[in-house]
């Protein structure tokens, strides 16, 4: 593994991502002219948060289509902001190898991607200014969200950023690949928490309750975790068939030591050899087991939800099973139908709205505008 760190095209990526930012910065000034600076800052916390999870689609989308390789150095293309510059380079290598993980329509994926993040950052930056500016007027007036939230944001996208560059330096070693997921799905829960806390609306459902949601938001970081192990080894397809897998087996042949065998590179196993197909089955496998087990989860926190007697509850409940709904179609779409790009996508959407719609009831549960870091 050689990393190839071009810095370059930093500043022009920087610049570029603040150009992208400035488009949605001015809609939000326009839109929240005359609100009081807590509500602006909710407002920019909300729009940060739907572009997050558009980027954290994206970047699943970038994934997909093998992309990620599209640009093998960082943070430019072949030291260029765009592959606009690097076309020589590009061609090059598209003609050495056709099929292969750059081409010109991957590169500019990438790129779009990296575009798109720095966007983000920029956004997350200009959220942590306004909240220490905010927090400094404010002088600890009660209801005010810690400054240090956002700047626990901001650090996070930073080391988000580093994890990028290793997805693409490390040529998608599966751990970072699978690191970068959960750093993505780890910012939209940091932003949903801080949005609540703007606007706090607790909601009093007793503390056996609150337990509940944090086991299955746990359950669901670890599934999430498990899926992005699953993609990141390519091991959809060890099991084409639903419930049952090769061959109408319920136990399939599984190798767990090579399998989940963390630290390899991709398509190695545990002994340095090819990674044997038994070790995908137990990845498909294991996943299978964990949304079986969170599933079930989501169906007893729904069904307490809903014998709380309150209707705000229920309305949570009915959310939480579209989204088990939506998962469970999603996620055997991808077996049945052979990985087709749409469920693929729409899987990991489901998976991201998930993480928000708990992480927000958790936050109006332990009543956030009383949580400081």
């Amino acid at each position: 593994m050689t990393a190839s760190f071009d810095f370059t095209p930093l500043w022009q990526l920087a610049g570029l991502g603040a150009l992208l930012a400035a488009g949605p910065l001015l809609w939000l000034r326009l839109r929240s002219a005359g609100a009081g600076p807590q509500a602006r800052l909710r407002a920019l916390t909300l729009l940060t948060l739907f572009l997050t999870f558009d980027l954290v689609v994206f970047g699943a989308f970038t994934r997909l289509t093998d992309s990620g390789l599209g640009c093998p150095d960082w943070p430019g293309c072949y030291g260029s902001a765009s592959p606009l510059g690097a076309r020589d380079e590009i061609l090059a290598a598209q003609t050495a190898m056709p099929t292969g993980p750059v081409t010109h329509g991957k590169a500019w994926v990438e790129m779009v991607h990296r575009y798109l993040a720095s966007g983000v950052g920029v956004l997350i930056l200009v959220l942590c200014v306004m909240s220490w500016r905010y927090a400094r007027a404010s002088q600890g007036q009660a209801g005010a969200v810690s400054p240090w939230w956002a700047t626990l944001t901001l650090i996070w996208v930073c080391m988000q950023g580093a994890f990028g560059a290793l997805t693409v330096t490390m040529k998608l070693f599966p751990a970072i690949v699978t690191l970068h997921l959960l750093g993505g799905m780890g910012l939209l829960m940091l932003l949903a928490w801080q949005a609540q806390g703007y606007q706090p609306k607790p909601l009093a459902l007793g503390r056996g309750l609150r337990w509940a949601v944090a086991v299955v938001l746990v359950l669901s970081l670890l599934q999430v975790a498990l899926g992005g192990w699953v993609s990141t080894n390519y091991a959809v397809l060890a099991c084409s068939e639903f419930p049952q897998c090769q061959g109408g087996q319920w136990l399939p042949e599984l190798d767990f030591r090579h399998g989940f065998t963390i630290w390899r590179e991709l398509g190695v196993g545990a002994d340095g050899g090819w990674l044997p197909f038994a070790a995908l089955t137990a990845i498909h496998w294991t996943h299978r087991l964990g949304a079986l087990i969170l599933f079930t989860a989501l169906l007893l926190l729904a069904w307490r939800l809903w014998r709380s007697g309150q209707t705000e509850a229920g309305q949570w409940a009915r959310r939480l099973l579209l989204v088990a709904a939506w998962q469970v179609l999603s996620g055997v779409s991808n077996v049945v139908l052979d990985w087709p790009l749409l469920a693929a996508l729409a899987h990991t959407a489901g998976a991201a709205a998930l993480l928000i719609l708990l992480t927000t009831l958790l936050a109006r549960l332990c009543e956030v505008r009383q949580v400081r870091l």
